[in-house]
């Protein structure tokens, strides 16, 4: 057991996530000032003022004990491209940026230009967005199954229930609708997640997507998504209803294209029905598909990961977000067991530079990047697009220069103030037959902390 005593430090916290890179939790114990007495042999860390200092001196320390040396070095928070637009709006040049990264941050020189490159194409792509422009969210919180690592508001429920959703959902889509035009709010992307909106029939999505358009003003709309993430849940009928009400951006993830993997971690489809999958997407014309794949996933090689890969691309996708597992609070994963990211950093690592080699390869460019806690090496998610197809609303989720209105179940709104550059979060509640019950509350929330008109 490693003992670390913080001086005057009163949330360990953010040290704890930068020790957690190096040691499992059995493995170290940390005191404060106000643990006395502290085992003999703990090693005294004292905050002088810079938390970023401490950091650097917690770094040091553990990798010298470790061995190891994290690539991201003492960043443990989940947005590095904003952090590398915040820099570049003091230092005034991305050199500058990526020199103070690699000092300060510790960063290995290649994830310091990654971000800095993305930055830069994310600028010259997109810009900034404007002052009275918002992204719309809707969350359809029902999926077929629940995966392994899966987090999110995800259920398994027949008709009548999501009948109940959709009428407490409707009422909030003309709600917000109503007032973002009293606000003079306009919607620069629509985003539909989830969970799984194609869950929905041709019916109900024909009913849904009829009513954003006659609630929300798209006439300023840049980028229209939805996400058809399981395959199995994909027609042509359900397809030709998403092109006919506007959207050209869909996401169809496999995950992996081995059928065992994906019985192992509780996907109903095959990989036999992303392919069909893909083909009735190009045949509907959708213009722009995303596919995901996770690094990491139980029982998959470094080679099996580059087959999923290599099958993705023969498909024609021309967005790919490469995932790294992560071990989340509230998985079936983290129940079975939840030290399994600590077991292999490097053949993850091996399939995220393959992905990327690869990727680059074929002429595709990263666009998107975010980290999460608990993934295998403190690694990172990238999307990656051909023929400068970037997602917008992913780019702008993660800049957090704009406010983001989320609607339905989990739905968590960030309202942006932009002279003071903050967000504040504006919440639905996660359960769906509680959201249910409560959507006066929803709306009186809205209507109080974004609409104040």
């Amino acid at each position: 057991m490693y003992g670390l005593k913080l001086q005057h430090v009163e949330n360990t916290n953010p040290y704890e996530e930068l020790v957690k890179l190096f040691l499992l939790p059995s493995q170290y114990q940390i005191f404060t000032d106000h643990d006395d007495p502290v085992p003999e042999g703990t090693e005294t860390f004292s905050y002088q003022g810079d938390k970023d200092l401490l950091k650097q001196q917690l770094y040091h320390a553990l990798a010298q004990r470790t061995g190891k040396r994290p690539k991201w070095g003492i960043l443990t928070g989940i947005r590095p491209v904003k952090l590398a637009g915040e820099l570049y709006d003091k230092l005034g040049s991305l050199e500058k940026v990526q020199e103070h990264l690699v000092k300060t941050y510790l960063l290995e020189t290649g994830k310091a230009q990654l971000i800095c490159d993305i930055y830069q194409y994310q600028k010259q792509q997109l810009g900034r967005p404007k002052v009275n422009s918002a992204g719309v969210y809707i969350g359809i919180p029902f999926c077929p199954t629940r995966c392994l690592y899966c987090s999110f508001t995800s259920n398994q429920k027949g008709p009548e229930e999501i009948q109940r959703y959709l009428t407490a959902l409707f009422q909030e889509i003309r709600f917000v609708g109503a007032q973002m035009e009293d606000n003079g709010l306009e919607t620069e992307s629509l985003y539909i997640g989830g969970g799984t909106p194609t869950t929905l029939t041709a019916t109900e999505l024909a009913d849904l997507l009829a009513l954003i358009r006659d609630s929300f003003d798209l006439s300023q709309l840049k980028e229209f998504t939805v996400e058809a993430g399981r395959p199995d849940t994909i027609t042509p009928e359900k397809l030709q209803t998403l092109k006919a009400f506007g959207a050209r951006r869909i996401s169809i993830n496999p995950q992996t294209m081995h059928d065992a993997t994906l019985e192992r971690i509780g996907r109903s489809h095959t990989a036999e029905q992303t392919r069909q999958a893909f083909q009735m997407a190009h045949e509907a014309g959708i213009p722009v598909i995303n596919a995901d794949l996770i690094a990491g996933l139980p029982g998959e090689s470094p080679k099996e990961f580059q087959t999923s890969l290599d099958q993705v691309l023969e498909l024609g996708a021309n967005n790919i977000t490469v995932h790294t597992l992560a071990v989340k609070r509230s998985s079936r994963l983290k129940e079975l067991d939840e030290n399994f990211h600590y077991r292999q950093p490097e053949q993850t690592e091996e399939m995220l530079d393959r992905a990327g080699a690869t990727l680059r390869g074929r002429n595709y460019k990263p666009y998107y990047l975010y980290r999460q806690k608990h993934t295998a090496g403190s690694t990172e998610n990238m999307g990656y697009c051909r023929d400068d197809t970037l997602s917008l609303y992913n780019v702008r989720i993660m800049e957090e220069a704009q406010s983001i209105i989320a609607l339905g179940a989990g739905g968590i709104t960030k309202v942006y103030y932009p002279e003071e550059n903050r967000l504040e979060r504006v919440p639905n509640v996660s359960n769906y037959e509680i959201y249910i019950e409560r959507i006066e509350e929803m709306l009186e929330r809205k209507r109080r902390n974004l609409f104040r008109r």
